[in-house]
């Protein structure tokens, strides 16, 4: 009898608790646009070296053309990196 009135009290004491903090940061376990919007050109400019990298080093060694192969193809990446961060970085962070 007395285990059942004990979690009671204690279920009412945690919802008590509960309910009077509200919670930080906004919604429980939601990121914020803008670490998203970090993690985005993260990715895009990782992405462009590595893929330009590996991708103009193959055509370098494919044709003979070391290192051309690899610059022209690496400022291509970057370039397009850049380009589709200042699209990114018009969008508004909340």
């Amino acid at each position: 009898m007395s285990d059942n009135r004990s979690t009671d009290d204690l279920t009412s004491r945690i919802a008590k608790a509960r309910g009077g903090e509200p919670v930080r940061g906004g919604a429980a376990g939601q990121v914020g646009r803008g670490y998203s919007q970090g993690g985005r050109v993260l990715a895009l400019l990782l992405g462009a070296l590595f893929g330009g990298g590996i991708i103009g080093w193959a055509i370098d060694n494919w044709f003979g053309t070391s290192p051309w192969g690899l610059l022209i193809v690496l400022t291509l990446a970057i370039i397009g990196a850049f380009m589709n961060i200042m699209k990114i970085s018009k969008e508004r962070a909340e």
